[in-house]
C-alpha cells in the first residue's frame, strides 16, 4: 500500500513540475530529507525516486522563465567559497579517489539542488510552503517517535529514516532540536485555533522524541535551544518559564535508565563512546596540523588517515586499528578541509546569524513583512544554536537541513532588498511625476 501511495504521489506531481518548477524543489526537499521510499516495504523501497525528481526539476528549470538569479549576499558569498574550497581540498585527499569523488558528488548534489530552490522562490507564499515541507519532512519522525516514547514510557530509543544522514538516534535528535523553533514559528503564524493546538501538540511530542532518542548531546542541544527560544520569543520571560517547566516535566517522565545514561555526561572518562570521540578528534587535529591548509580531504574516515594520525596513547589502546567518523561538525571540517575550511564553515554560520538579525530589524519596520519575517529570522538563529551545540558531537557538517535554514536567511534577505529597491524606485519616480504634472497643468492668468 505504501509503495503504491508513494508512486502515485510522485507520478501525479512530476508532470506538474514542467508547469511550475518550484514543485520540483518542494518534491526534492521532501524526498531528500524524509526518505519516504525507505518507509515502503516493497518495490518502491529501492527505486531512484530522488534521482527522477532531480532530473525532471533540472529539465523544467532550464526551460522555465520563472527562475531568478541567485540572491547575492554575504552569506551566499561565503557559502560558495566553502564549496569551492571543499572542491579544491578533494584534489589533495588521502582517501582513494573513487571514495573521495563519491563523497564530493553526494555533498555537491545537496548544495546544487538548494541553489536551484533559491532561484525559484521569491515570495512569501512559496517560502512558507517550503518551510512547512522542510519542517514536517523530518518532524514526522519526531511526532511518531514522541507518541511512541510516551506510550511506551520511554523504554526504547527513537531512530530516524534508514539510509539517510539522520538515521541514527543522535542525528535524528539534533535534527529535531533544529526543527523545534520552526514548529514554534508555525505555531505563532497559523491563524486557526485548531491549527495552533495541533502545532503545540507537535512541539510537545517532538520534545519527548528528542529525549526518547537517549542522545546525551541532543539533551545539551535541547537545553541550549530552549533557552534561546525563550529569549527570542514574543514574550521572553513567559516563554522561557513555560519551556523550562515543559522540559523539566518531560525529563521527569523519562525512566531511570534514561537518567542513568544522561548522568554519564559528567563522567566521560568511564564511557567508551565519549572516549572514542576524543580519540577521533585528536586524530583529526593531528591530520590538520600535518596539512593545515587543505586537511586530508573528503573521506577522512579511512584506514590510511587513522594509521597515520591516530594517537598512540595507552588509554586509547582499545580503539587501535579502528576507523571512525569525526563525531563533530568542527573536527570533521577541520580534518577534511584544514583550518581554512573550518574558518569558512564557521563564517557561514556567523554571517547567517548577523544577516538574520539585520533582516529581522529591517522587516520589523515593514507593515507586511513585520508580521512574520522577524519571527522567522529569530527562529532561524535559535535553530543555528541547536545545530552548533548538538553538532559538536556528530558528523553533520554536510547535513542538508542546516543549509535549508541558511537558505531561509538568504531568501528573506532577498525579499527585503527587493522591497527596499521597489520603494526606492517609487520614491525616485514620484518627484519627476509631480514635476511633469506641474509642467503640463494650465497656468491661471492673474485677475485683472
Amino acid at each position: 500500500m505504501r509503495d503504491w501511495l508513494l508512486i502515485t504521489v510522485v507520478g501525479v506531481l512530476l508532470p506538474a513540475v514542467f508547469v511550475n518548477p518550484v514543485i520540483g524543489a518542494y518534491l526534492w526537499a521532501w524526498i531528500s530529507m524524509m526518505s519516504p521510499q525507505k518507509l515502503a516495504f516493497g518495490f518502491a523501497r529501492d527505486l531512484p525516486v530522488a534521482y527522477a525528481v532531480a532530473v525532471v526539476t533540472l529539465l523544467a528549470f532550464v526551460f522555465t522563465r520563472k527562475r531568478h538569479a541567485l540572491p547575492w549576499s554575504s552569506v551566499l558569498a561565503v557559502y560558495l567559497l566553502f564549496l569551492l574550497w571543499m572542491t579544491l581540498t578533494s584534489f589533495f585527499a588521502v582517501a582513494p579517489r573513487d571514495q573521495v569523488f563519491e563523497r564530493w558528488a553526494f555533498v555537491m548534489k545537496i548544495h546544487f539542488m538548494l541553489f536551484v530552490t533559491l532561484m525559484l522562490i521569491r515570495d512569501r507564499k512559496h517560502l512558507d510552503l517550503l518551510i512547512w515541507i522542510v519542517t514536517f519532512s523530518v518532524a514526522f519522525y519526531g511526532i511518531k517517535g514522541g507518541i511512541w516514547t510516551v506510550t511506551t514510557g520511554g523504554g526504547g530509543r527513537v531512530w530516524g529514516p534508514p539510509g539517510g544522514l539522520i538515521e541514527g538516534n543522535n542525528e535524528l535528535a539534533v535534527a529535531l532540536v533544529m526543527l523545534t523553533p520552526f514548529l514554534y514559528y508555525l505555531y505563532q503564524t497559523v491563524s486557526h485555533r485548531w491549527a495552533r493546538w495541533a502545532m503545540l501538540f507537535c512541539i510537545v511530542v517532538t520534545a519527548f522524541s528528542i529525549l526518547g532518542s537517549q542522545s546525551r548531546g541532543a539533551l545539551i542541544a535541547l537545553l541550549a535551544m530552549a533557552l534561546f527560544l525563550g529569549l527570542k520569543g514574543k514574550r521572553p520571560v513567559l516563554t522561557t518559564v513555560l519551556l523550562a517547566a515543559g522540559v523539566a516535566s518531560a525529563i521527569m517522565f523519562m525512566p531511570d535508565t534514561w537518567s542513568t545514561r544522561m548522568e554519564t555526561i559528567g563522567a566521560y572518562e568511564q564511557d567508551g563512546s565519549a572516549m572514542s570521540r576524543i580519540w577521533t578528534w585528536k586524530t583529526m587535529w593531528a591530520a590538520a596540523l600535518d596539512s593545515p591548509l587543505v586537511g586530508v580531504g573528503f573521506g577522512a574516515d579511512n584506514a590510511i588517515v587513522f594509521a597515520r594520525y591516530a594517537p598512540l596513547d595507552p588509554e586509547y589502546e582499545i580503539f587501535r586499528g579502528r576507523v571512525l567518523v569525526a563525531h563533530s561538525i568542527y573536527f570533521q571540517s577541520l580534518g577534511e578541509h584544514g583550518f581554512v575550511g573550518l574558518a569558512l564553515f564557521l563564517l557561514i554560520g556567523v554571517t547567517a546569524w548577523w544577516t538574520a538579525d539585520r533582516v529581522a530589524r529591517t522587516a520589523a519596520k515593514d507593515a507586511e513583512y513585520g508580521t512574520w519575517m522577524p519571527m522567522l529570522m529569530r527562529m532561524t538563529q535559535v535553530s543555528l544554536i541547536g545545530y552548533a551545540v548538538g553538532g559538536a558531537f556528530l558528523s553533520l557538517a554536510n547535513l542538508d537541513l542546516v543549509y535549508y535554514m541558511i537558505g531561509f536567511v538568504i531568501l528573506c534577505d532577498a525579499l527585503v532588498r527587493q522591497r527596499s529597491a521597489a520603494a526606492a524606485k517609487a520614491a525616485a519616480t514620484l518627484p519627476s511625476a509631480n514635476n511633469q504634472t506641474e509642467a503640463t497643468s494650465p497656468r491661471r492668468l492673474p485677475a485683472s
